[in-house]
């Protein structure tokens, strides 16, 4: 049995699980690992915009309750591009996201994760970019993105396996060079405007629920492909907050994804919004001069962000809320999901739990 239990005054570690076979990653194994309580997941089966059958709701909950583990965080719900265009279908796709947060309400969830960015989840050019120690990790070179001519990719992208970008299998390409054209004059106002409107009909629903809703930033922090992106700084964090200021309207903060801008100082932002961010995903990226960054292990020598002062902000601002160790490098030869192997995010919980038990030791010494 971990110490930790029912200790209240502690962060909350979680491992994100992409279920039975899907990753490689088995229940078993993230038992396994000191301080983990519950698994963060999804039913990446469903397409954006449907309602989620509770079915298979309950399929997740008896597996994770098989191992006492809980499933308290969802990542993610993810938002369908109509609602963030601001179409007049929106409102049957927002209906349907409500239905399903009561559902999720109905097997004890609490946080959901969810991301705001048109048409790409996170944007890497390299999956496996190979490191100096034989690992990989994921890699994002900037020139490459700002040349390429999108909807030159989309025509050309079946025989380019230079670029991985999630949501770019041929199956979606169609649909991919539609959304182009949709987004065409969208700007970062009207992204906004759409933002407001989704949060302005599902937060009190969440709140009703007791399920807080955090919105993941903008990964990579900044424009990619000219499309428009609003959650990149700690101006824009605020602004957000503000749309509709209430607790159940709160973030997933990212460390990796807003560290990726040296600009952004996501101790600072910890501190600052400590008491609406609902998820925390700490994860290190090494960046470079022309915009390049590569994810590294955990450790803050190995990058550009200081974990050790991220975790520090949460542990002196009293932080209890839910914690990942976000994307990881491939070690030991594993074959997984890029990102998501077994073996660095274990390595990378126990740094965290390192940091934070020294911080507690520190607390009880100085009393």
């Amino acid at each position: 049995m971990d110490n930790r239990e029912g200790v209240k005054d502690f962060m909350k570690m979680t491992m994100r699980w992409f279920g039975e076979g899907n990753d490689g990653v088995q229940l078993r194994h993230i038992k396994q690992i000191p301080g983990v309580d519950g698994v963060v997941w999804a039913l990446h089966d469903v397409p954006a915009g449907e309602e989620w059958p509770m079915d298979k709701i309950m399929e997740v909950k008896e597996q994770a309750d098989k191992h006492g583990l809980n499933i308290d965080v969802v990542e993610s719900v993810n938002v369908h591009e109509d609602i963030k265009l601001g179409l007049s279908t929106r409102d049957q796709y927002i209906d349907n996201y409500i239905k399903t947060i009561e559902k999720l309400a109905r097997v004890g969830v609490k946080v959901i994760c969810y991301n705001f960015m048109p048409v790409f989840d996170w944007t890497r050019t390299n999956l496996f970019e190979e490191m100096d120690d034989g690992s990989t990790a994921l890699f994002f070179e900037k020139s490459k993105i700002e040349d390429i001519d999108p909807m030159e990719l989309v025509t050309n992208i079946s025989e380019n396996s230079e670029y991985t970008m999630p949501g770019w299998e041929p199956e979606r390409l169609e649909h991919l060079a539609d959304l182009f054209e949709k987004y065409k004059g969208v700007t970062e106002e009207d992204l906004w405007s759409n933002l407001q409107y989704f949060l302005e009909r599902v937060i009190p629903v969440a709140k009703e629920n007791d399920i807080k809703m955090g919105i993941h930033p903008d990964d990579p922090p900044w424009s990619v492909f000219g499309l428009p992106r609003i959650m990149t700084n700690k101006e824009n964090v605020q602004r957000f907050l503000n749309l509709v200021d209430d607790p159940y309207n709160g973030l997933t903060l990212c460390s990796g994804s807003l560290g990726a801008n040296p600009n952004n100082n996501v101790p600072e932002m910890v501190r600052e919004f400590a008491d609406r961010i609902h998820f925390a995903h700490i994860r290190n990226v090494k960046t470079y001069e022309n915009g390049d960054f590569i994810e590294t292990s955990h450790r803050t020598k190995d990058g550009s962000v200081d974990i050790y002062e991220v975790v520090k902000a949460y542990h002196e601002s009293g932080f209890t809320g839910y914690v990942r160790p976000d994307h990881g490098r491939h070690i030991w030869d594993e074959i997984c999901r890029p990102g998501y192997g077994l073996y660095d995010r274990g390595l990378g919980i126990m740094y965290l739990w390192g940091i934070w038990d020294s911080l507690e030791r520190k607390k009880e010494n100085d009393k």
